[in-house]
């Protein structure tokens, strides 16, 4: 009955130990989705003036004049259907005539989250 007692315990004990690896495997892998949906606005700032101004008015304090049949980025913001999941997929996706930058997903969740930002 001993034999069974530790037996039973052993098994428990690598139940235990197999589900805590499987836990600690999904956090894991869960971190960088978590960081990537949220986006860095300041970095998606940066890129935005480094590529889309251009033509777009990116910041409220931009100088220079953006291209006056292209929406700037805080109408953007303001558009009731303007969500994170619109943005990556119209971000993610050429347009003509804007140029295919070819975004990485951090580089989307980033702008997005820049254009987020701007919502009153």
């Amino acid at each position: 009955m001993a034999a069974s007692a530790g037996g039973r315990r052993m098994r428990l004990a690598w139940k235990g130990a197999v589900a805590g690896l499987g836990l600690a495997a999904l956090a894991a892998l869960a971190q960088p989705a978590v960081a990537q949906e949220d986006g860095d606005r300041l970095a998606g700032h940066e890129l935005a003036m480094r590529w889309c101004s251009s033509c777009h008015v990116v910041d409220p304090a931009q100088q220079t004049q953006g291209i006056d049949a292209v929406p700037t980025f805080a109408s953007v913001a303001g558009m009731r259907s303007t969500t994170l999941s619109s943005l990556r997929v119209f971000l993610s996706t050429p347009h003509t005539p804007m140029p295919d930058f070819k975004l990485t997903r951090d580089d989307i969740a980033n702008v997005s989250a820049y254009i987020l930002s701007l919502r009153r």
